[in-house]
């Protein structure tokens, strides 16, 4: 019974490991695209319409 339950931690743990990565990795996106997207538009004044 203990071998299960030490498998079943296991899988628990690298469960939620695998979301804080997840969740890290999103935000980390997410904060380059608004950069660039602000870069981006700063950027526009300067192109020839």
């Amino acid at each position: 019974m203990e071998k299960i339950y030490n498998r079943v931690l296991a899988g628990g743990a690298v469960g939620i490991a695998c979301g804080i990565v997840s969740i890290v990795t999103g935000l980390t996106v997410g904060v380059l695209l608004i950069v660039t997207g602000a870069r981006l538009l700063s950027a526009r004044k300067y192109m020839e319409e």
